[in-house]
């Protein structure tokens, strides 16, 4: 899925020539190669060349030429095309997931100017582990970011270089479905915004609990989401919202409200009694999701969702609901 959203993404305009500079199994660059006239891979391990040369035929991609190279040295030496794309490796050689581009291998931002010397436009995969606010320090070319979610999971940072910085970067915060007839979420903003955009808080609930999707969560885009949609947040780090009336579209996840409680014992067990199973959520509350779950009796799962929070005016609530 997020394969096909990368080949989406590229302007016909920078269609010509394409160069993959870490191939692995390829599978990004069967899906980016459709939409260019000729496309290199590049993989250092041979076994892999040798997986890629056997599928690429198989998939009608024969205008792809595999190469067995290092793929910093191929970049040192290689004509200029339109398009690279780079996809480092995200751990560390004690096999720990970094949070910094300059722990990924290549070193992208070392990288940076050379890469620009040798295509307009530079696609880079990272993990959703790095840190956003660093890697947009450390890539002074970034034009745009792209925050990939598959399902609400949180799988990719696409960062798309190019040879002019804009003034305002815009990210792009995705949420593909596999699975039912769930249309994608898309919402599009700017750090700038952000920090522009007025936010309203709120001691009571609504009748809905919107929760934004992990791309969201992600992003930031904390303000920027209660600016775009009638939406009340329920404290400046609780990141839940709640209406009092039904917004179809909002990018997330969407519940009823049943009824709500304060983490009182006498409170708990006059709304909670009946449950004997939940699924528990905790943003900005002093519990962990398995301590509310021992401290209420709960099992995982069923229909009921229980959300434990803070609204603006300091309350603690546990918010029970039904999805929509």
């Amino acid at each position: 899925a997020t394969a096909r959203y990368k080949a989406s993404i590229i302007p016909e305009s920078s269609s010509a020539a394409l160069t993959d500079l870490t191939g692995g199994f390829g599978i990004d660059c069967s899906f980016l190669a459709t939409g260019f006239k000729s496309a290199t891979y590049v993989e250092r391990q041979e076994e892999l060349c040798e997986i890629a040369a056997h599928n690429f035929p198989i998939l009608h991609l024969n205008h792809i030429n595999v190469r067995n190279e290092d793929g910093v040295a191929y970049l040192q030496t290689m004509s200029p095309v339109d398009c690279i794309f780079l996809d480092p490796a995200r751990r560390n050689e004690h096999g720990g997931k970094t949070v910094s581009i300059a722990d990924c291998e290549p070193n992208v931002a070392e990288l940076e100017d050379l890469l620009l010397s040798k295509a307009s436009r530079i696609m880079i995969k990272l993990s959703p582990m790095l840190d956003l606010s660093l890697a947009l320090k450390e890539l002074k070319h970034t034009q745009e970011v792209h925050i990939l979610s598959v399902n609400n999971e949180c799988k990719e940072l696409l960062i798309l270089l190019g040879q002019t910085s804009p003034a305002e970067i815009t990210i792009h915060c995705v949420n593909l479905f596999t699975k039912g007839t769930q249309e994608e979420q898309h919402f599009v903003f700017t750090r700038e915004q952000e920090q522009r955009s007025q936010c309203t808080y709120t001691d009571s609930l609504g009748d809905y609990l919107y929760e934004p999707n992990a791309s969201l969560l992600k992003a930031g885009a904390f303000r920027s989401i209660a600016a775009a949609y009638p939406v009340r947040k329920l404290h400046p780090n609780s990141h839940l919202y709640t209406s009092d009336t039904f917004i179809e579209n909002f990018p997330g996840r969407i519940f009823r409200i049943v009824n709500q409680c304060s983490f009182n014992k006498k409170e708990v067990k006059e709304n909670l009694a009946d449950l004997k199973k939940a699924n528990v959520t905790v943003r900005n509350f002093p519990a962990t999701v398995a301590e509310l779950r021992k401290r209420l009796h709960l099992t995982e799962g069923g229909d009921t969702y229980l959300f434990a929070s803070t609204l603006n005016n300091g309350q603690k609530v546990i918010i029970r609901c039904e999805k929509v």
